[in-house]
């Protein structure tokens, strides 16, 4: 049979204290004295006493906890968002759920209202790839609870929002590849139901457009999810063009490293026969063999900011409803040999 839980009322009990006492005492009330409070703690420690923040969240209608939905966690970029936010948050005594939809709209919505059962005190989401309806949010703006959107985020929905440039960055990628000697660039895009992707094809398109090179819609390939079978395939395809791409500018770097493995295995040299700059700057970028060139993006720094947001803007929101605001940070490109020629 499972031990029963140590509670407040187990250790008022056994020091003859009241139980309003014995939760002040473990709150560092101002009304319970030092020596009291510390006798308090040292036997609740002893007895193996632990907070029922659950409860409390239910008592309060809110828990200190944050909850996270994003698309998919073995993604790096995911990986050091969540990261980034646990380290923030748990500065400020707050605990992390994080739930990821596996880039599915419906799991997306059935994970929110997951997260809005807990009674969260904030959450934290970067939407899955096809998301168009944002509804499954609403009952948090509804409950005054904090909502924060990174990298992916919703341009009709009011909340605070985290993203980088990311049309400068496909401009400065598509620009470095040019000035390299490249005039056939392809470009690998995402899902452009997401303003992210949207803005780096416009980058890489205006590139072109000012060096005096054609935007050809044949070397654009459209993604579901950049995979690393999608970009496999995508560059199988491309290859076979009249006239193949001497260049590659993709929206991640698991498509972009696809990419090289299938040319290498082609007898392709990369990047004397076409230069390959990715977008993330994962860990297997400076790995793989050439290693990859890549736009930074900072995962972590916007997880802490996105934590941060919630942890200040509780009472504001309670007082005044959602944040309708965006951070943008800054990207730089990370050139390495298999885009220098």
């Amino acid at each position: 049979m499972a031990k029963k839980p140590i509670t407040i009322y187990d250790i008022a009990k056994k020091l003859n204290y009241s139980t309003s006492t014995i939760s002040r005492a473990l709150k560092d009330h101002h009304s319970i004295g030092k020596k009291t409070a510390e006798k308090i703690k040292a036997e609740a420690e002893k007895m193996g006493y632990r907070p029922n923040t659950l409860a409390a969240g239910l008592r309060n209608n809110r828990s200190k906890t944050i909850g996270v939905l994003i698309s998919r966690i073995n993604r790096p970029f995911m990986s050091s968002l969540i990261s980034g936010i646990e380290d923030q948050a748990k500065k400020q005594g707050y605990t992390v759920i994080m739930i990821q939809c596996d880039d599915d709209y419906e799991s997306e919505v059935q994970n929110a209202n997951t997260l809005y059962d807990l009674r969260i005190a904030g959450i934290i989401t970067s939407l899955a790839m096809q998301t168009e309806d944002y509804a499954h949010f609403k009952p948090f703006v509804d409950q005054q609870i904090p909502v924060v959107f990174v990298d992916r985020v919703p341009e009709s929905f009011a909340a605070y929002k985290i993203v980088i440039d990311n049309y400068s960055a496909g401009y400065k990628a598509t620009k470095h590849l040019i000035e390299m000697g490249c005039t056939r660039i392809a470009h690998f895009a995402g899902s452009q139901k997401r303003a992210i992707y949207r803005d780096r094809q416009k980058g890489y398109e205006d590139a072109l457009k000012e060096a005096g090179l054609e935007v050809d819609c044949s070397r654009v390939v459209q993604f579901d999810t950049l995979s690393a079978q999608e970009g496999k395939k995508a560059m199988r395809q491309l290859m076979q063009l009249p006239e193949p791409p001497d260049g590659l500018f993709s929206s991640n770097d698991t498509a972009a490293v696809s990419a090289i493995q299938y040319l290498k295995k082609k007898g392709i040299h990369v990047p004397k026969d076409i230069a390959v700059i990715g977008f993330n700057n994962d860990p297997i970028a400076s790995i793989l063999e050439p290693q990859l060139s890549t736009v930074s993006h900072p995962a972590a720094k916007m997880g802490k900011l996105a934590a941060q947001c919630v942890l200040d803007n509780m009472d504001f929101v309670a007082k005044e409803g959602q944040l309708n605001q965006v951070t943008t940070l800054e990207t730089e490109l990370i050139l390495r040999a298999s885009s220098l020629r």
